[in-house]
């Protein structure tokens, strides 16, 4: 599993139904992509569940990291260069993933929060612990899916969790979910990934 996330930041001003006409135009282009677990696609409103910012900022899960370069050299995503400039792809190895209680509701939220690992810390020490908390997050009555991934040339990790209703305060950035494609979401190993 490969976790992958842009982010476009829009200016203060931007009408976010321009995003809200384009996912509800083009989402379901990918609902049949071979090799995509799942795609959330969101935004962030200036002024909603804290956000500083308008953006629109997708996140990905692939079940298979060649439909992740199939899609970035792609049309689907050209079509988002076209629009917006080339953004900046942060992308993570999968070390966890599994679905939560809400699996079979369509999510409205999802959250991402990434977490440093300091420098003297022993990075398995450092999953494990993380680990233990998506198994935990994992059973929480709201949670759609939980993946958690790392950025070995970084060395940080992200927390992503979609859930059924509004995402919780304490748990990152915030983005409301205006669409979910997730035509290989079976495919997605389950629990750790090593």
């Amino acid at each position: 599993m490969h976790a992958m996330q842009y982010e476009i930041t829009l200016p203060a001003d931007y009408d976010m139904e321009i995003i809200r006409e384009r996912v509800r135009s083009r989402g379901h282009l990918l609902d049949d992509f071979d090799g995509l677990g799942l795609k959330a696609y969101g935004i962030r409103e200036r002024g909603t569940d804290g956000s500083p910012v308008n953006a629109y900022a997708p996140f990905y899960l692939w079940a298979d990291p060649q439909a992740m370069n199939r899609f970035l050299t792609g049309d689907g995503f050209r079509g988002v260069i076209r629009d917006f400039g080339r953004p900046v792809v942060q992308h993570w190895q999968g070390l966890f993933h599994r679905a939560g209680p809400a699996r079979a509701t369509p999510p409205l939220a999802f959250s991402r929060r990434t977490t440093p690992l300091p420098a003297d810390a022993d990075p398995a020490t450092a999953i494990a612990g993380a680990l233990a908390g998506h198994e935990e997050l994992a059973g929480t009555d709201g949670v759609h899916t939980t993946a958690l991934a790392l950025d070995p040339r970084h060395w940080e990790l992200v927390h992503f969790t979609l859930w059924a209703d509004a995402a919780p305060q304490t748990v990152g950035a915030r983005y409301q979910v205006l669409h979910l494609s997730a035509p290989g979401i079976g495919r997605l190993a389950t629990g750790r990934q090593w």
